[in-house]
């Protein structure tokens, strides 16, 4: 059998810690054979989109792949992801032939169990786990049959960070194959403003330079590249491609002030990076590996990159080099001035370096520091500079001090957190964990230096981030008793080029201004920075911009703390490294983000007639819920199961506020359930249909004679004369005759009737100062099959069986949403392929749902007009003709 390899390679390179990725496609491989042997039969890609969106340097990115088999057979195709270390997994999906199959984020052993039981069941499964230091890996394999499509959809979050003063995204294109529909589209929205925006390609010829569209105006910035099939051969005629190479998108914000706040639902997120400042003098020791694993190329790539650097360090600096096998080997046994002297001298130094020998690191930083400590001890050094140590090596120790342990605990001891010590791993021969560890114990970090062509600009790149101090000990303080859960806020030194970034939750509701002040050393005296904000005044400004993605601060403080905690980790003792793990796993598991604690599972379950001793006609195993789960959430989005088809569809309601409408009436058991309609605290004049919720509801049962009615305050149940309150804040189950009521608080509220459905309420907290939006209840329902057949409403009369069938399956005016055409209850309509959320399972973040989506407020779908639906109040009884 061929095996058909699809896969989407996101790797990340010692020159940059942005987003960066690979694209590559399906190939055809018989055997294990030469690049000219790859073939292109059978799977066609026809189209392959990257849509990122980054609002204020926090990128939301989706990756979709389509394909189709044109193949006579079946054929095995694999997806595989590889993203740096820096990006999060959030949400992974395949669509065979109108069915989408969900990843699952679950604790990492969980997740690995629910794999091996899909797999060695025979299911078709994939997982995602994070499977090293610096990538993170997502497999999934499917058989596709003849003639069938599928679609894979990947989403990732990280936020960019400022290198060498810009935002930079690149991508590295290599369909390997001609796509008909290929785009990489990027929407930047940024407060500050965008100052300056780029977009180039490594393979761009004259023909493709005309379809990069760039464009930036205030605080927008939009990217596209489009090229035609015709634009992306090599000649004309030919079926190989120009697309192979790097497209890199860079951009800049506007530096009115030296920091910006931002503040929307609770949550705030500072961005620090003044200007125009005078740059701190730099004291810098290089200590070298020039042990025997150093010898050829490393070396040369090592001393290529030391000439650069000399080049680019500033006449106020001290400098020195201490190179080390296994004996220790200084340059001058001080620090010396960089005047032009002394770097000519340093030059022919450099030059001279040979490798031999084993590696005693231990001595060697030993030695580092006690130079550093005596420069400063008599005053050789400027009293207002910046110290470093920069330590490459490609080993472990081999001689000297071989317990790595000892090591640590020896640098650590020496140094008293007055440096910062920067390791530079070259290859990988060396333990990893220890060198990152020693420098996360020393106010440092340790970066990864691959060997590649490019060995010397990736150690010359690393360089040039912290070749510029511009402030030391920088402190960033926030009200006091108004702020908690603040990620990072004390920093060793500000960089030239880079950027500062807090964030935190604001738990004073009454807070009205909030102001951060900065504290730090500077070149010449120490430094103050303050900015005030209004609250309400910036919250509203963000909210304007309808294309941000959800409560995207909120997502930014827990991937900046979950990324905070590991760290932690690496250098905590035992029993905070649990403590810190659990945390992190709890935000991971909340936020729905694969991090090396969590995994994110996919199975694509067996066809039903397959699965042994299981009768074909059993098919509610298949589904959580014990039979069909109708909704309305949202502005309000109606979402109807129907199992029969592993399918759903869904239909909005268009009525204004204060309306209220029958969701659910059954006359045999006497239960009705009503939904009172809100809008948004302030009506805008521009002309547009006004979003509404559901803001209240009403349930009654005659046979218990109970009303309830819930709003986003208070559940109040009234039997006969008798009333009780209850609030969202309280956490009870309540059992009466015939109805249970459980209160989860502040998320949900279940009730269940004894010969009755079982009723969800989801309560969706909107941050109490939001300019718009107010808080609002989403409804579920369960149990359906326990209501009679009888019942009705705009849910309740989609609780027994509904056929429909969709074909003619087209391309709509938005590629990600296709258009249909359905038969249902004798109608024809045009419906189109969208997502829903259903909260019902997690009130906190919900689970997108695809459904066919029909227009006109469910007409051809609903019985009657929607209008019909229509009470006089939330404990009317209906009356549908």
């Amino acid at each position: 059998m061929d095996i058909v390899l699809f896969y989407v390679l996101l790797t990340s390179i010692a020159t940059t810690t942005n987003a960066e990725f690979v694209i590559t496609q399906f190939r055809n491989i018989i055997k294990k054979r030469s690049t000219n042997d790859v073939i292109f039969s059978g799977i066609d890609i026809y189209s392959m989109k990257i849509d990122s969106k980054v609002t204020s340097r926090f990128a939301h990115n989706v990756i979709t792949s389509r394909a189709v088999n044109r193949a006579s057979v079946s054929k095995e195709v694999l997806f595989e992801v590889e993203l740096p270390k820096t990006a999060f997994i959030t949400n992974f999906s395949m669509t065979i032939d109108g069915i989408t199959y969900l990843g699952n984020i679950k604790e990492k052993e969980a997740a690995k169990k629910q794999y091996e039981k899909a797999v060695s069941r025979g299911h078709t499964a994939g997982l995602v786990k994070a499977s090293g230091r610096k990538t993170e890996k997502f497999t999934v394999s499917v058989n596709i049959a003849a003639a069938s499509k599928v679609t894979f959809e990947l989403t990732y979050e990280e936020l960019l960070k400022r290198h060498l003063g810009k935002y930079e995204m690149l991508i590295k294109v290599k369909p390997k194959q001609l796509v008909k529909q290929f785009q990489i589209e990027a929407n930047i929205f940024e407060p500050q403003g965008i100052s300056e925006l780029e977009a180039l390609g490594s393979f761009i010829n004259n023909d493709l330079t005309q379809t990069i569209e760039k464009s930036f105006s205030g605080k927008k910035g939009h990217v596209s590249f489009k090229p035609t099939i015709d634009q992306q051969r090599t000649c004309e005629n030919c079926s190989t491609s120009f697309l192979d190479g790097d497209f890199t998108i860079k951009y800049d914000v506007k530096r009115d002030s030296p920091g910006n706040l931002q503040i929307i639902s609770g949550y705030f997120v500072h961005f620090f990076a003044p200007a125009n400042l005078p740059r701190v003098p730099k004291n810098v020791i290089f200590v070298i590996d020039i042990s025997h694993s150093m010898l050829g190329q490393k070396m040369e790539q090592t001393k290529e990159a030391l000439l650069k650097i000399l080049d680019d360090v500033k006449e106020n600096d001290h400098f020195n080099f201490i190179l080390f096998n296994n004996r220790i080997i200084p340059w001058k046994e001080y620090l010396v001035k960089a005047t032009l002297e002394n770097l000519k001298e340093a030059q022919k130094f450099v030059q001279s370096i040979k490798a031999t020998g084993s590696t005693n690191i231990n001595d060697a930083l030993i030695r580092t520091v006690e130079m550093m400590n005596e420069a400063h001890k008599e005053k050789v050094l400027p009293e207002r500079s910046s110290s470093t140590v920069i330590m490459l090596t490609d080993g472990n120790p081999t001689s000297g001090e071989l317990n790595q342990g000892k090591i640590q605990e020896n640098v650590k001891n020496a140094i008293r957190g007055r440096y910062s010590l920067y390791n530079l791993a070259f290859g990988y021969d060396m333990d990893y964990n220890f060198l990152e560890k020693m420098a996360l114990e020393n106010n440092g970090l340790t970066r990864r230096i691959y060997e590649d062509s490019d060995s010397a600009l990736q150690l010359q790149s690393f360089y040039d981030e912290v070749a510029n101090p511009m402030l030391r000990a920088v402190q960033l303080h926030y009200p006091i008793n108004a702020t908690s859960e603040l990620t990072q806020n004390n920093f060793n030194h500000y960089y030239d080029g880079s950027e500062i970034v807090v964030a935190g939750r604001i738990i004073d509701n009454d807070l009205n201004s909030f102001i951060a002040d900065v504290k730090a050393q500077g070149a010449n005296n120490d430094v103050t920075f303050t900015e005030q904000v209004n609250i309400e005044e910036t919250a509203k400004a963000l909210h304007d911009q309808e294309y941000i993605f959800g409560d995207y601060i909120e997502r930014l403080w827990a991937y900046l703390t979950i990324q905070q905690l590991l760290e932690k980790r690496i250098s905590a003792q035992e029993e905070k490294r649990k403590n810190l793990a659990a945390e992190a796993l709890e935000l991971s598991l909340k936020y729905k983000f694969v991090t090396p604690l969590t995994s994110m599972v996919v199975t694509k379950p067996e066809d039903k007639a397959t699965i042994a001793d299981k009768p074909v006609e059993d098919t509610s195993i298949q589904y959580s819920y014990p039979s069909r789960a109708n909704s309305v959430d949202g502005d309000p989005h109606f979402l109807i199961d129907v199992p029969e088809k592993k399918d759903h569809l869904c239909f909005n309601i268009n009525l204004d506020p204060g309306v209220v409408l029958n969701l659910v009436n059954d006359p045999d058991t006497g239960i009705t359930v009503n939904g009172q309609l809100i809008g948004k605290k302030k009506v805008s004049n521009n002309g547009q249909t006004q979003k509404t919720y559901i803001g209240k509801l009403g349930i009654v049962n005659t046979q218990l004679d109970l009303k309830i009615e819930i709003t986003t305050e208070n559940i109040t149940l009234q039997n006969g004369r008798k009333t009780a309150t209850f609030t969202w804040l309280d956490t009870i189950t309540l059992q009466k005759e015939g109805l249970t009521m459980e209160i989860n608080r502040e998320k949900n509220l279940v009730l269940s009737f004894r010969d009755g459905a079982t009723f969800i309420v989801v309560l969706h907290r909107v941050w109490k100062k939001h300019p718009l939006h107010q808080d609002f209840l989403g409804f579920y329902t369960l149990d359906s099959h326990k209501v009679s057949e009888h019942t009705h409403g705009l849910l309740g009369q989609f609780f027994q069986h509904i056929d429909f069938e969709v074909f003619d399956i087209r391309p709509g005016s938005d590629p990600e949403k296709p258009h249909a055409t359905m038969i249902v209850k004798n109608n024809k309509l045009t419906v189109t392929r969208v997502s829903e959320k259903d909260y019902g399972k997690d009130p906190s973040h919900g689970t997108i749902i695809p459904c066919w989506f029909i227009h006109n407020n469910g007409t051809g779908l609903i019985d009657g007009a929607h209008t019909n639906y229509i009470v006089s109040n939330l404990f009317s009884t209906p009356f549908i003709n």
